[in-house]
């Protein structure tokens, strides 16, 4: 067997525990969890804490880098990732019919390679983590473990392979990780004005 094979079968292994492992509570919480518009508060609190961080004008920098930032996590993992692979859902996967467990019937588009909801959670994340200059230091952990609850949630629900969340995490961290470069860079250049 070679080793791409060794990993999509660990994969989907891995997908069929997770997913299997369901229960009434838990396809309530996991809903929530993977549903952006429940996070819109913590999405506000957020552009408070940058505020209050930073003051107003660094503020005024970070909304078009924050935008930017959503905008090549979410859209990328589509054209870069979803489209070019093109890698079915494990709830469009013709092996796994009848195996999938689904809430409320929902699966997603046809293709799962790499999750956006991971790609974007991360990517805001990492920025976050940035932009509190590890302050608290409790805050770093904490985002990371939001983020990981809500990829997780991806795969519980059956949209996702494990794999489709650890290579989106990983992406949205770089992309917020550059994102936060590029807010330390227009920042010192606006200082230096």
């Amino acid at each position: 067997m070679a080793w791409t094979d060794a990993i999509l079968q660990a994969d989907r292994t891995a997908f069929l525990a997770i997913n299997g492992a369901h229960s009434s509570l838990a396809d309530r919480w996991m809903t929530y969890l993977s549903e952006p518009l429940f996070w819109v508060p913590l999405y506000v609190f957020f552009l408070v804490l940058i505020r209050l961080r930073w003051g107003w004008k660094p503020f005024l920098l970070a909304l078009p880098v924050a935008a930017l930032m959503i905008f090549c996590s979410d859209t990328g993992s589509v054209v870069l990732f979803k489209d070019t692979v093109q890698r079915l859902r494990p709830c469009h996967a013709p092996d796994l019919q009848g195996l999938v467990h689904l809430v409320d019937g929902h699966c997603g588009g046809k293709f799962g390679f790499i999750s956006s909801h991971a790609a974007n959670h991360f990517a805001l994340a990492v920025f976050m983590i940035g932009m509190l200059r590890r302050s608290p230091v409790w805050a770093a952990p904490v985002l990371l473990i939001w983020a990981a609850a809500v990829a997780y949630s991806r795969v519980y629900l059956g949209a996702h392979y494990p794999g489709d969340v650890v290579v989106g995490a990983l992406y949205g961290a770089l992309i917020g990780g550059l994102a936060y470069w590029l807010f330390q860079f227009m920042h010192m250049r606006a200082g230096e004005r």
